[in-house]
């Protein structure tokens, strides 16, 4: 009855976009936005959908402004070049509707300019808006009562993507997470109830990416473990899952770091194949965890740096989130983050100044301080006026700190401290599945090992720098012969890709070639 068009515009340079590492790793985007898959699959069968990314492929505007609707998502880091897309698309007399995470918190953005804005989720809105949209009676404005009951989500539908344009293929297990982080938007958005699917709608969506090629898959909940007791079953079918096909597909998530107090959780999530988990640090300041309510990082059971090494420890290397510029933060925070991600031999860390994003405990409350500051956000990279850091003091601090974290010498030792002297085991599930079973092994290695040659070659294509070539295949080296596996080569290279990205990024902002990028913007 109607044509469809999603569009998910590209995303300017960022930690996450991995912009310079994508050639070397042979993609075009990190992975695609999960939202869209999931609308075509809530899309009544007597419609057609086409999901665009713009970062896969350049959008045809005049083609996309013919259809019946076309639709637009995006995230904060997205605001401006949607803005631009919906001048286009209304230009060309488009019909259009928006949702995603930055309308739903800065809905007064797209007024005059969308036809249609979603709040929230839209897993009952959108369904319902087709109903009305064809009897030609839909509304303007559409927000759930309800939470979504996450057992009622179908699989998204994958097929519509060019998967194999994308480095990693995601899921979404939960969403909610029981903290109450002030500058956090997930519980504005998500609640603080987390809300699962079932075992079998997860396996299903694995199936789903595995039948279009994909190998690495990143569980996008904002905290896995927000319900311990009802994720452990899920991790045990994931893990049955692995085993029954021979561990065809490496995990990523993200977990809060009360994680590390959980031995069993951590075991499990190995055995399933989880070889990495992002963990929200924020800061080495306790003043400054306790004043954004971070409290799960401040529990007597050791210090942060202990804490990360448990994860390590149990087989999964972590990534740190750390921010700067908390009201209790002076001059001193710069140098002891750079100790701490030393000392807890983090390899990648995003790091960011602290923003305020609107709905937020935290916008609310520099808003009432009068410390939001929107006509500098630019220049300084954040909106909001630090209490203890000057404004260029902060901008200037996070550069410096970036920079640091990923020079050469400071990043490759972090790698090889985790993974030579530390000797980090990760994927301890599948290794011991293969070695019973030497055919899968030899499936799941033999690619890896090509792939890892493949990447290294491109590696070497890419940077130009004759002596930072030199110490990526000197790292890449020493890691292989003290770890000789095809699956050790393939990590090296990508982190070496990874660091070559955000190298790029901390010196075009410290030369002042571009202007300052930030990561919680």
């Amino acid at each position: 009855m109607a044509e469809i068009v999603l569009i998910n515009p590209r995303f300017e340079v960022s930690y996450w976009g991995l912009e310079h590492a994508l050639p070397i790793l042979g993609k075009r985007a990190n992975m695609p936005v999960a939202s869209l898959p999931l609308l075509a699959a809530l899309t009544p069968p007597e419609h057609s959908v086409t999901l665009l990314d713009e970062g896969i492929e350049p959008i045809d505007l005049d083609r996309c402004a013919r259809a019946d609707i076309v639709g637009l998502t995006g995230m904060v880091v997205q605001r401006a070049r949607m803005q631009h897309l919906l001048s286009e698309l209304k230009r060309r007399g488009a019909f259009i509707v928006v949702g995603g995470p930055w309308a739903t918190v800065k809905e007064e953005d797209f007024e005059g300019k969308a036809d249609v804005i979603f709040v929230g989720e839209a897993d009952a809105t959108w369904p319902l808006f087709l109903r009305e949209w064809a009897a030609g009676n839909h509304r303007a404005r559409y927000e759930q009562a309800e939470r979504t009951d996450m057992t009622t989500v179908p699989t998204p539908r994958f097929d519509l993507l060019s998967m194999k344009h994308y480095l990693f293929g995601n899921i979404q297990i939960s969403r909610g997470c029981p903290f109450q982080c002030e500058f956090c938007d997930i519980i504005v958005t998500f609640g603080r109830k987390p809300r699962l699917k079932t075992s079998v709608q997860v396996l299903a969506e694995l199936d789903a990416l595995r039948a279009q090629g994909v190998r690495g898959v990143f569980i996008v909940d904002d905290n896995l473990i927000g319900n311990k007791r009802a994720i452990r079953p899920v991790l045990e079918a994931i893990v049955a899952w692995q085993e029954r096909r021979g561990y065809p597909l490496t995990l990523f998530t993200e977990a809060s770091l009360d994680l590390a107090e959980e031995p069993d959780l951590m075991a499990l999530m190995v055995e399933a194949n989880i070889v990495n988990v992002f963990v929200g640090i924020e800061s080495p300041n306790e003043s400054s965890l306790r004043e954004t309510k971070k409290y799960q990082n401040v529990r007597p059971v050791g210090t942060l740096a202990e804490r990360i090494r448990r994860i390590q420890d149990a087989g999964m290397e972590v990534m740190g989130g750390m921010i700067l510029g908390f009201d209790h933060d002076d001059e001193t925070v710069f140098d002891l983050q750079i100790e701490l991600v030393t000392e807890a031999r983090i390899i990648n860390v995003m790091l960011g100044m602290l923003s305020a994003i609107p709905k937020t405990p935290l916008h609310d409350r520099m808003a009432a301080e009068g410390r939001l500051d929107l006509e500098n956000e630019a220049e300084f990279g954040t909106n909001i006026v630090p209490l203890q850091l000057g404004r260029e003091q902060l901008r200037e601090g996070f550069i410096r700190v970036l920079d640091s974290l990923n020079d050469p010498s400071a990043y490759f030792d972090r790698m090889e401290a985790l993974y030579i002297d530390g000797r980090m085991d990760f994927s301890r599930g599948a290794n011991r599945h293969w070695r019973r079973h030497p055919l899968s092994r030899l499936r799941a290695k033999g690619p890896l090992l090509v792939l890892g040659l493949v990447m290294l070659a491109r590696l070497c294509g890419t940077v130009r720098d004759r002596d930072l070539r030199r110490e990526y295949l000197r790292r890449i080296g020493r890691l292989v012969r003290a770890r000789p596996d095809a699956g050790v080569l393939w990590l090296a290279v990508v982190k070496a890709a990874l660091q070559y990205h955000a190298h790029q990024m901390a010196r075009s902002m410290s030369e002042g070639r571009t202007a300052v990028i930030n990561t919680y913007s």
